[in-house]
């Protein structure tokens, strides 16, 4: 009796010892590919960046940039495998652990898809220019942003599916609750119906200065509900796309050419020749100036103002770029400073006349005399 007791005890203690024996080996194995994951992300991994660096173009470069960090996770998934061949409380293929692990592949391969389907990647915009540039920069976003929205639906089906769930369920219940969803969501479908306007008509493209009622800047980001705009003050201001789209929307960046208009007020003391010459060297002036739009150039005496002759000035500079059209601006004023202290003419400045009668001076100095 004393004697089985011993065999059932040394059994024990031999069992204990082999189970933590391949405990230890298991998480052995994990620690080892651990450290293969940091050495693959610290050296293999910059010798490939290097070598794609030397391809003609970057686009290698940009794929193992957005796979970097699924890859190393890869490593960990990989180590969970092989360890778990010591694992002595899971066996290597338990259906539901070989489940846990396709799943986990599945997961890492969409989050390298949806790092390489961002717009900042520059993926987009590189298959954009191969195709000469047949698609419009604000539609990149929506593009990116559809793909990572049907990679996403994706990864989610194989998942289930792998689980054993009804996807097709999971469709037919969405459906069912569609109207229901669409009334509580109505703001938001009213946002991406905006968006599709806005994407469609195209009335402006990241990157362009616009003028709403709502704010004024350059276009950054457009995406299914609002569009983000930089002010020049550097604040984002972000718009629902159902407000951008039933507002009036003024392009700046697609004009032609920009306008320049004031009226220039001369002293009343001008006299007639002294204005057509003046009006004759601006007009020549900018003529001949290379900044300057040649077709609609108009300077002429327009009218008889409170305390001036007033010059109209109206033109277009070539360029649309805010500063060098403030820049060309200075330029035309300072040339027709120029022309007018030649001529010997005064800019006039608000001023009053007042005519006093020989009744109303007699009157004043009577009242002086009773003082």
């Amino acid at each position: 009796m004393a004697f089985d007791s011993f065999v059932m005890a040394f059994l024990g203690m031999r069992l204990d010892y082999e189970m933590l024996k391949d405990l230890g080996i298991s998480i052995g194995i994990l620690l080892l590919f651990i450290l293969f994951r940091n050495i693959f992300t610290k050296y293999v991994f910059q010798l490939i960046l290097k070598l794609a660096g030397k391809t003609p173009t970057d686009f290698l470069t940009k794929i193992f940039l957005s796979f970097e960090r699924p890859l190393g996770w890869g490593f960990i998934i990989l180590g969970l495998y092989v360890a778990m061949d010591y694992f002595p409380f899971i066996e290597q293929h338990n259906a539901l652990f070989l489940k846990f692990l396709r799943s986990m592949v599945i997961v890492l391969i969409t989050w390298g898809l949806f790092n390489l389907s961002s717009p900042t990647t520059g993926i987009l915009i590189s298959v954009n220019e191969k195709i000469n540039n047949k698609i419009d920069l604000i539609l990149l976003p929506f593009i990116s942003r559809t793909i990572r929205v049907i990679l996403i639906a994706i990864s989610i089906s194989v998942i289930g599916q792998e689980f054993d769930y009804d996807v097709n369920g999971l469709v037919a219940g969405l459906g069912l609750g569609g109207l229901a969803f669409a009334l509580a969501a109505k703001e938001a479908v009213g946002n991406l119906i905006g968006g599709i306007v806005i994407v469609t008509e195209k009335p402006f493209s990241i990157g362009e200065w616009i003028l709403t009622p709502s704010v004024e800047g350059t276009v950054e980001d457009i995406n299914f509900r609002s569009t983000k705009i930089r002010t020049f003050s550097q604040a984002l201001v972000t718009v629902p796309n159902s407000t951008l789209a039933n507002e009036p929307i003024t392009n700046w960046s697609r004009m032609g050419k920009r306008r320049i208009t004031f009226h220039l007020g001369l002293n009343y003391n001008t006299s007639k020749d002294k204005i057509e010459r003046v009006v004759l060297r601006i007009e020549q002036m900018l003529r001949t100036h290379d900044e300057i739009h040649p077709d609609t150039i108009m300077v002429a005496f327009d009218q008889y103002n409170d305390s001036s002759l007033d010059i109209l000035l109206y033109f277009f500079t070539n360029t649309t770029v805010w500063a060098e059209h403030v820049k060309i601006k200075h330029e035309i004023n300072i040339a027709i400073m120029g022309i007018l202290e030649e001529e010997g003419v005064e800019v006039a400045f608000p001023s009053r006349t007042i005519y006093v009668s020989p009744q109303s001076s007699e009157l004043f100095q009577t009242m002086g005399s009773f003082d």
